[in-house]
């Protein structure tokens, strides 16, 4: 058997480490040839001794010295989408915009993207769609929710089956708490999420529901699915990942234990499925699974989201580059957790949505919604 050749991008994040740790599960069958990060130096040195990649990816100047020092022989770059060139699939675990550039550039290339930055596609949606009509190229979600969706969605024979599709949210670790009892909110509060480890910025958009919001506005893009026909409710457990009804009230759901190796397997072996189970379920140990409808007066950033979907142009990239702004400062300490959706709305409203026609389009998008929330926070 061929090894299927894996790219990581964001090798040093949560995503990153869970897909080293899913590639090593089934050495026969997958190699490590590339490797990217920022500036976690130390981390990837040690990832590409144990690894031996072809490439690795610094974009940091100083830690790229750093890690062209401790690896001789080794292929050493600056630029990130190139990444892309040895691999046959990429994970892109980059947090944030800044994950744009590998998204393009495996789509452009006809190989499989592993998407696990969900920014890059809802900043970049009107730029991103023709290039998944490339030649062999393959999108394949990681996020949780849009992996069970895409297997929900395997049984359906035509689109115009579909009804809705029902995106499930943990609730994060505010579930239950009014805006009152969020006003003095610390970041380590934010932070320890009751189901799911993940970075910093998702955690924190996972506590205000930003997160899902983003995740409805990625729905619409992946699966073409109206916004109107997209819906979230609150499943604290995270054992149902995201359900999809059928026109004929049939409702299909993919259920597991909370473990990304298990979504990040399935783009890595995409179209087959991997061979070790992770996320199994228990049945004898699993006593309940609990629905509601997510609080939106408390946590307002999903209709922020919903509305710049609605809005759609540049409105999601300006959406995506100021939540990342008023995150960024929430966990500097220069911003309370209860004023991340008031400066996103301020922006919001500050913001001139037009139709984006070029990368550059977007790029300017991103830059002013930064721009504006950064002077409502500092006022």
């Amino acid at each position: 058997m061929t090894r299927r050749r894996v790219a990581i991008a964001g090798s040093s994040g949560s995503i990153g480490r869970q897909t080293i740790e899913v590639a090593l599960a089934e050495p026969d069958r997958y190699e490590v040839v590339a490797l990217a990060v920022a500036s976690s130096s130390s981390v990837v040195i040690a990832q590409a001794r144990a690894l031996r990649p072809a490439l690795v990816v610094v974009t940091d100047p100083a830690a790229r010295a750093e890690v062209a020092a401790a690896l001789p022989g080794v292929e050493i770059s600056a630029n990130l989408a190139d990444v892309v060139g040895p691999a046959d699939v990429v994970i892109n675990g980059v947090v944030g915009f800044a994950g744009l550039p590998v998204t393009m550039e495996t789509l452009r290339a006809g190989k499989t993207l592993g998407l696990a930055n969900k920014e890059s596609l809802i900043a970049a949606g009107p730029i991103v769609r023709p290039l998944r009509h490339v030649p062999g190229a393959v999108l394949v979600p990681v996020d949780s929710e849009h992996c069970a969706i895409h297997q929900c969605l395997r049984s359906s024979r035509s689109a115009a089956e579909v009804g809705r599709l029902v995106l499930t949210a943990s609730g994060g670790p505010f579930r239950g708490r009014s805006a009152a009892d969020l006003a003095t909110v610390r970041v380590g509060e934010a932070l320890a999420h009751p189901t799911w480890s993940m970075g910093p910025k998702v955690t924190v958009d996972s506590s205000t529901l930003m997160n899902k919001g983003l995740e409805v506005i990625e729905a619409h893009e992946l699966f073409g699915v109206d916004l109107e026909s997209i819906e979230v409710v609150v499943h604290p457990q995270s054992v149902v990942h995201s359900m999809v009804e059928f026109t004929d009230g049939s409702t299909i759901a993919q259920l597991s234990m909370p473990d990304m190796r298990l979504p990040i397997g399935y783009a890595l072996g995409w179209p087959d499925r991997i061979s070790v189970p992770f996320g199994r379920i228990d049945w004898t140990t699993l006593g309940r699974l609990d629905f509601e409808a997510p609080d939106r007066t408390t946590f307002r950033c999903l209709d922020l989201a919903y509305a710049a979907g609605r809005t759609g142009g540049t409105a999601p990239a300006t959406l995506s580059a100021a939540n990342e702004t008023a995150v960024e400062a929430f966990l500097a300490g220069r911003l309370e957790w209860g004023r991340i959706a008031g400066v996103v709305e301020t922006a919001m409203s500050r913001f001139a949505p037009s139709t984006p026609v070029t990368l550059d389009d977007v790029l300017a998008a991103d830059a002013e919604g930064r721009r504006l929330a950064s002077e409502v926070i500092g006022r």
